[in-house]
């Protein structure tokens, strides 16, 4: 037998942009169902960075004091290229209320976005709970969704269904919506290394030497997860070579590195892989759905944007939905849609765009191209202005320039 729920809202997908969504719907008194595939969150993420404008809307939404202890603010960036650095940009400097990004692991948000949820009326997480399959009506309105749960199959029927299940959302595949996914030229191999004493633990470190990069990202509480490119789909190519070709990559961008890779990663099934690649999606929206977060904007990992632009989506159709849903017209629910599409576009766009820029960069590789790219690098490290103007893009797009109103910090390890 088939049991069934009716909410206002059925979200589909439990990451940051559905929980939060939902959440910030539950507080404003729009019921709202929440299917998550998983039993629980305590599962890996490589997406713990977040950007200082998510910070400041945590803290808004009264979450960052709940989780306190459980993330890590971070003071610097630091780019090296052929062995010395050729720019550091130090989030201290920046003139915003909540300069500093963060690492903040996932299943630590996830939970307390839940726990906050499961105390508002109105609120259900429905977890073990996959979508299969949505619900229409006779004019092709979505109206709902299907899920396969342990216990049977469960209808939500909804005035709004929303997809917020990812980079390969299976709602935005069902629904016909079209997108073009743009493959870049790298795929990324990530692994995890106990944190190196030599380096301090409040500094994003990109390592260059000729065609090879990567990203080292301090993790909480004493971890380090490295990123380093290979070529698309090249990663067949790389496991033939067996790990002492994944060794002698960390030899060459961080040698601090060499002796924990050689005792952590045993197998590569100590390693993941991401396949790099953006979409675009022209219409994020139809009559009885939405999609937010990856479903709608596929991002690169660069500067930590998936999450920061999850959780601004969120905050920015909340509102919008309040006020259809107290509306008496039938057709305004869409208008809000449409409105949340309008206002996120460009801010969006703006953040590809600097991505993109950035894995230019990367692949400037030849002797000119190297040389070109350190130059590039200096003239923007020498430009405080140029600095602020380029992250601006991508961490400060809400705050506005103000004193900072938060400087509660951990004690970072020597060196910092």
């Amino acid at each position: 037998m088939t049991a069934e729920l009716t909410a206002q809202v059925c979200v589909v997908g439990g990451g940051p942009a559905g929980l939060a969504l939902a959440v910030e719907l539950a507080r404003r008194s729009v019921s709202v169902v929440v299917l998550e595939q998983s039993g629980h969150f305590d599962r890996s993420f490589r997406g713990e960075s977040v950007s200082p404008d998510s910070v400041w809307l945590l803290d808004r939404l009264g979450l960052l004091d709940r989780l306190e202890g459980s993330y890590q603010r971070m003071h610097h960036m630091e780019i090296m290229d052929g062995g010395r650095t050729v720019m550091r940009a130090d989030f201290e400097r920046f003139p915003y209320p909540n300069p500093y990004p963060v690492e903040l692991p996932q299943p630590a948000l996830l939970s307390a976005l839940a726990e906050v949820g499961e105390d508002l009326p109105g609120f259900t997480l429905l977890r073990r709970g996959t979508a299969v399959g949505l619900l229409r009506d006779d004019d092709g309105r979505i109206t709902g969704a299907r899920a396969r749960t342990p216990d049977g199959e469960v209808t939500v029927r909804a005035a709004l269904t929303v997809a917020a299940d990812g980079r390969f959302s299976k709602v935005r595949e069902m629904s016909g919506l079209p997108y073009e996914k743009v493959p870049l030229d790298r795929d990324v191999v990530w692994l995890k290394l106990p944190f190196p004493a030599e380096w301090d633990d409040r500094t994003y470190r990109i390592r260059i030497r000729g065609d090879q990069h990567g990203l080292f990202i301090p993790t909480h509480p004493d971890s380090v997860r490295v990123g380093f490119n290979i070529p698309k789909g090249g990663l067949k190519e790389l496991r033939a070579k067996g790990l002492t070709a994944l060794y002698e990559r960390l030899d060459l961008l961080a040698p601090e590195l060499s002796g924990a890779v050689r005792q952590e990663v045993t197998s590569w099934s100590d390693t993941s892989m991401l396949d790099i690649f953006t979409s675009v999606v022209p219409r994020w929206s139809m009559p009885g759905l939405v999609l937010v977060g990856d479903a709608a904007h596929t991002l690169t990992p660069i500067l930590g944007q998936g999450v920061n632009h999850a959780i601004i989506d969120a905050v920015t159709l909340a509102p919008l939905l309040e006020r259809a849903f107290a509306a008496v017209d039938a057709g305004a629910v869409e208008r809000a849609t449409e409105e949340f599409q309008r206002s996120r576009e460009k801010p969006v766009s703006r953040s590809r765009r600097l991505q993109l820029r950035q894995e230019k960069l990367f692949e400037l590789h030849s002797p000119l191209g190297g040389a070109l790219r350190r130059s590039l690098y200096r003239v923007m490290d020498r430009s405080p202005r140029l600095k602020l103007r380029v992250l601006a893009g991508a961490y400060f797009q809400l705050q506005k320039p103000g004193p900072v109103a938060d400087r509660r910090t951990t004690q970072p390890r020597a060196g910092a």
